[in-house]
């Protein structure tokens, strides 16, 4: 429910009223536009337009990405500078859609977009998952806090869950300065204290305060990989912004899509 200050109530009584006074609006009741995240590409690199890119992670020097899509669904460590494939895990049936990732305390998580299964990796081992465990959502997009993992499913909420029996521990709905929801959360990174999610079929990251919900920045990529892969002809849907890793080493950060012919590396400003 919308609430108004007295402020607003009396200048409305007002007019309603044909006062002649001169009409005072109250600015508290015009919504903040989201602060624009400004960012510069500073370098492209070739990504595997083979990869329905679900989940993008980078991890000591190497990316890692899980990737969706019925049969083809998988994990794999790639070489970002060259794009090439190292290691690659088929997860591989028509039922299972492999969703987001994250690494955390040595183990890799994978969600599942409709199978309420998570694969557990160890990271040192993508062969075979160790373990599975239950989610009974959705699963979208993956990330952790360093204590917490933190997913989406699709909505506008994000749930933080105990790693050990992904059991939630609390949820946050997500909303912009109009206070109104962010639906669509898709692929999560955390960086500096922030979670950055993609909304599905759009160009836009946005930044989210973990704390409140509410949405801090937005980065407008609109046009980007068709400035630099004029020649990508996707089929429809593959042209989908779905990738964020981030190097806390280097302060790197990645962003790509399904698909993509191009991953770039970004300096935000």
């Amino acid at each position: 429910m919308k609430r108004y200050s007295a402020l607003a109530i009396l200048v409305i009584v007002a007019a309603c009223n044909g006062s002649d006074k001169e009409e005072v609006v109250d600015k508290t009741l015009i919504p903040v536009p989201t602060p624009a995240i400004n960012y510069t590409i500073v370098s492209q690199y070739t990504h595997d337009t083979s990869a329905y890119t679900q989940g993008l992670e980078f991890y000591k020097g190497k990316l890692y990405e899980g990737t969706g899509d019925f049969k083809n669904s998988s994990l794999r460590i790639t070489d970002y500078k060259t794009g090439i494939v190292e290691k690659k895990h088929i997860m591989g049936t028509d039922s299972i859609f492999g969703e987001g990732i994250t690494i955390f305390k040595n183990k890799i998580y994978q969600l599942t977009w409709k199978n309420n299964i998570v694969y557990v990796y160890d990271i040192n081992n993508i062969d075979k998952p160790e373990k599975t465990l239950k989610w009974p959502y959705q699963g979208w997009g993956l990330t952790n806090n360093g204590k917490d993992l933190i997913i989406s499913d699709g909505s506008a909420n994000l749930y933080f869950v105990n790693p050990d029996d992904f059991k939630v521990k609390s949820t946050i709905s997500v909303r912009e300065n109009s206070g109104n929801a962010v639906n669509y959360l898709n692929e999560l990174e955390y960086i500096d204290g922030f979670v950055y999610a993609n909304v599905y079929e759009s160009d836009f990251i946005v930044r989210i305060d973990p704390e409140s919900g509410h949405v801090t920045g937005k980065m407008d990529l609109t046009g980007t990989i068709q400035k630099f892969a004029p020649n990508y002809t996707p089929e429809p849907g593959d042209e989908v912004l779905n990738g964020i890793a981030y190097d806390s080493a280097s302060k790197k950060m990645f962003i790509t899509g399904k698909r993509w012919p191009k991953m770039f590396e970004v300096r935000l400003n």
